[in-house]
């Protein structure tokens, strides 16, 4: 395990609209707001058509190879995630979503492009004096957290 020790600072509580891309507009926010490290929460509608990454095809296998997941109708999603910067100082978003209709429910990343369904609201929490950035690993292929 690696850990460091960070403060929680600003608040901000977005509504995103329909059709905007879940993660596109929380990076940009980020980015326009100069947020380097945050927590979030989300919840609301993802359209027809919203992408997933559901997990490996193979989860011994080098590299991976993400299996992705397009809803075939309007879900309902929660989530949760985190936002760091790369190597290079952009904002990355991390978040998993549970996405649902009529009992039925699938959970991944939103990375491959939500689309945001009348209305998604999204809470970012800012966490300040954090270091922490994601470099990229080799081996999986992932922007890992360093922290």
């Amino acid at each position: 395990m690696k850990y460091s020790e960070v403060r929680q600072g600003r608040v901000f509580v977005l509504r995103l609209e329909n059709g905007e891309i879940l993660h596109d507009v929380v990076e940009k926010f980020a980015k326009d707001k100069r947020i380097n490290a945050a927590s979030l929460i989300a919840v609301g509608g993802a359209d027809k058509g919203s992408k997933l990454i559901v997990g490996p095809d193979d989860g011994e296998a080098s590299p991976v190879v993400p299996l992705e997941h397009v809803l075939d109708d309007v879900n309902e999603i929660a989530g949760v995630g985190t936002l760091f910067p790369d190597e290079k100082g952009n904002p990355i978003l991390h978040m998993h979503v549970a996405a649902g209709r009529e009992g039925g429910s699938t959970t991944g990343c939103v990375r491959s492009g939500v689309k945001v369904w009348h209305v998604v609201e999204v809470i970012i929490y800012e966490l300040t004096g954090s270091k922490a950035k994601r470099k990229y690993d080799k081996a999986t292929g992932f922007k890992l957290l360093e922290p």
